[in-house]
C-alpha cells in the first residue's frame, strides 16, 4: 500500500512558482485542494472529469494518496500509532 502511494506522488507538484507553492496535478494549475474540495461537494468522477477534462483517474488517486500522506499518516506519526491500512 505504501508503495502505491508513493507511486501516485508522482503526478503530484509543488512549485512556488505554480499557485504559489500549493501541490498541483503536475503539468496543470489545478489544485490538489480543489480536487479534493470538488469530490466532497460532489462524489461524482464524471462531474469531476467534465469541471475539469484533462484530469484523469491517476491524478484523482494520485490527490487521494498525497492528502492520505500529508494528512492521515503524519497526524498518525505525531500521535505514535501505526499508518491505518487501507
Amino acid at each position: 500500500m505504501e508503495e502505491e502511494l508513493h507511486h501516485y506522488l508522482d503526478r503530484i507538484s509543488e512549485d512556488p512558482r505554480v499557485m504559489v507553492g500549493k501541490p498541483v496535478v503536475k503539468g496543470t494549475r489545478v489544485t490538489v485542494e480543489r480536487v479534493l474540495a470538488h469530490l466532497a461537494e460532489t462524489p461524482d468522477l464524471d462531474d469531476l472529469f467534465a469541471a475539469f477534462p484533462h484530469l484523469v483517474i491517476e491524478d484523482v488517486q494520485a490527490c487521494l494518496a498525497y492528502a492520505y500522506q500529508t494528512v492521515v499518516s503524519e497526524r498518525d506519526q505525531r500521535v505514535g500509532r501505526q499508518p491505518t491500512r487501507v
